[in-house]
């Protein structure tokens, strides 16, 4: 957030949402670094092998959404709250689906917002929900 923050005082993009594609690409690959060195950190101090899948997970996600956005602007907001919906529901059972609701919420207010179309939130969630989940799986 630090980044994003430095980047809208200097005027680089214009709000928190970075919604130009050049600029959305440079912020993904800042925090990409910055989570990648998180997860490396993570390791070299020991930290719970689940909250290490947890943020190898949204790592990957991320990494898969900043290749699609060079060619297409896809939901991360989506991608990210059906991602960690998905691996609550891995980790305290079914009834955490209850959950996906407050995803739809926010797909509703990307939509209403006009920051995304309906299959930018629709690939987003898909997408969010089935990496996040199969890299949840095989890392915990």
């Amino acid at each position: 957030m630090a980044f994003i923050k430095h980047g809208i005082r200097k005027g680089r993009w214009g709000d928190r949402h970075v919604g130009a594609k050049r600029a959305r690409l440079i912020v993904m690959a800042v925090i990409l670094l910055s989570v990648s060195l998180g997860i490396t950190l993570m390791v070299f101090f020991g930290a719970p092998s689940m909250m290490v899948a947890l943020v190898v997970s949204m790592l990957v996600t991320l990494a898969i959404l900043a290749a699609i956005t060079f060619v297409w602007k896809i939901s991360v907001h989506q991608a990210v709250s059906a991602g960690a919906c998905a691996m609550l529901v891995q980790t305290y059972g079914p009834w955490m689906a209850f959950l996906f609701f407050l995803v739809a919420v926010v797909g509703w207010s990307r939509i209403e917002l006009q920051d995304h179309t309906r299959n930018q939130v629709i690939a987003g969630t898909i997408l969010g929900t089935v990496v996040a989940a199969a890299v949840f799986s095989l890392a915990k």
